[in-house]
């Protein structure tokens, strides 16, 4: 014999339900594989999608006693999540930086605005695996690394255009 719950209870229980679906929908879509959405992701031939920004020369600034440093961004290709050979010197000072002083770092996926949400989210996850994998052959532990993708949410600047999504293509470096 079922036992009705009354209407306040239930009420009471919507909320935990809901927050409980949507982690459970939250964690599945990540096992998706993604397609990437042609429809609006063309590129004009007009610009060289490799024009990346440059890489600094001062790779990693750092005080390693202190864990007081800063990692500059790395930046990718159109669609793509391989670590460009210009940016691999970053990666390096960053290694030592972070064995060094012993601090954990989160590593943020980012997107241009091109392709959908959820292409983009996994597009910056994979971005920012690429960098934590690189770094982890490079001796950094992997306990220091976290890594998490914002997609396109988080601009680095605005507009569109190749001058604006390639600054946006890029994994960005939280040290703690």
């Amino acid at each position: 014999m079922m036992r009705r719950i009354s209407t306040s209870t239930e009420m009471q229980l919507f909320p935990i339900l809901f927050v409980t679906l949507l982690a459970l929908a939250m964690g599945c879509a990540g096992t998706t594989e993604p397609v990437e959405d042609t429809s609006s992701s063309t590129v004009s031939d007009e610009f060289d999608q490799g024009a990346a920004p440059a890489p600094p020369q001062n790779v990693a600034d750092q005080n390693a006693a202190s864990r007081d440093f800063t990692i500059a961004p790395i930046y990718f290709d159109f669609n793509r999540s391989e670590i460009r050979s210009e940016f691999k010197s970053v990666l390096t000072g960053a290694s030592t930086a972070l064995t060094d002083s012993g601090a954990t770092v989160v590593i943020e996926g980012h997107c241009d605005e091109r392709g959908s949400e959820e292409y983009n989210i996994a597009l910056g996850e994979r971005r920012a695996t690429s960098v934590r994998k690189y770094l982890y052959n490079l001796g950094v532990p992997m306990g220091q690394m976290s890594v998490v993708s914002y997609g396109e949410a988080r601009p680095a600047v605005s507009g569109s255009g190749e001058s604006a999504w390639q600054l946006n293509r890029r994994a960005q470096f939280t040290v703690r």
